[in-house]
């Protein structure tokens, strides 16, 4: 079964992505409480030097989080997530023209101020559960649509990690939001399991081991491991002594059919595909 033609070339508001190789999407928190890099790029200008070092490195997407959704994150408001992001989006398209730039929001108001404002794609959490016209929205906006799977919300979803088989109810659950999204025109979707996201860690590996199953979808899949407590709990280490159990796991992703890598460590990122690709 194939829902939806693999498509390999993606408008971005404008700007073509290629998926015909895998990429690397750049990790931009504009937050105070992210779990790795939380305040960091508080100020306009660490924020561009951070882009300007991931561009450098061979970041072909830069994904702005104006919210963190670390376990037991609360959300924040709709006016703050909006003083968070559309000024960033102003400042690094002013600074960087004509790269691409994903906003992870699950609202429809913060997607349509992103878009308009320069975004090119909408990387949302939420798989459009918290937010009634974010689907609608993306729709209208015309741009590619990341939809990751969930259980619960950031807040409580370590409490939701229950299945009787992952993988089947995960692809289920991606082909009832593929049915509403093909009904509202929505043409380019990248599929992200949502590591991490209301699943223990057995359910992550789990979902690693048996992410080339979601390939019967059609659809590029997108790899979110960097720095997760999937690799440093595990390993029992600091989310900063997480880079190499990262890299390890980039390389099954890879190997499982991944088309894209959302990482903090845009270099490391890029030599992993550098060294896969010369494997085929």
């Amino acid at each position: 079964m194939k829902l939806l033609d693999v498509n390999t070339t993606l408008n971005c508001n404008g700007t073509l992505l290629s998926l015909e190789k895998p990429i690397v999407m750049g990790i931009l928190n504009v937050t105070p409480d992210s779990f790795f890099d939380g305040g960091k790029h508080h100020s306009a200008h660490l924020m561009l030097l951070q882009v300007e070092k991931m561009l450098s490195e061979g970041a072909s997407i830069i994904d702005i989080g104006g919210m963190s959704s670390r376990p037991g994150a609360e959300f924040v408001s709709e006016e703050e997530e909006f003083k968070r992001v559309i000024p960033t989006i102003q400042a690094i398209l002013k600074e960087f023209s004509n790269i691409i730039l994903s906003v992870d929001t699950w609202r429809a108001g913060i997607a349509k101020a992103s878009v308009e404002a320069g975004a090119g794609i909408i990387n949302d959490i939420s798989g459009g559960q918290y937010d009634s016209d974010l689907l609608k929205m993306v729709a209208t906006l015309r741009v590619p649509y990341i939809l990751m799977h969930i259980k619960g919300t950031p807040k409580d979803m370590a409490s939701q990690a229950h299945y009787t088989n992952i993988s089947d109810e995960i692809l289920t659950y991606f082909i009832e939001k593929l049915a509403i999204l093909t009904n509202l025109g929505v043409k380019d979707v990248i599929l992200d399991l949502g590591f991490g996201f209301g699943k223990n860690l057995d359910h992550n590996y789990e979902l690693l081991k048996n992410m080339d199953a979601f390939k019967i979808l059609g659809l590029p899949m997108l790899a979110g491991v960097s720095r997760k407590s999937m690799i440093y709990k595990y390993l029992d280490v600091l989310p900063e002594n997480a880079l190499n159990g990262t890299t390890a796991l980039h390389v099954i992703a890879l190997q499982q059919g991944a088309k894209i890598l959302r990482a903090h460590d845009v270099k490391e990122a890029i030599e992993v595909i550098q060294l896969t690709e010369k494997l085929k």
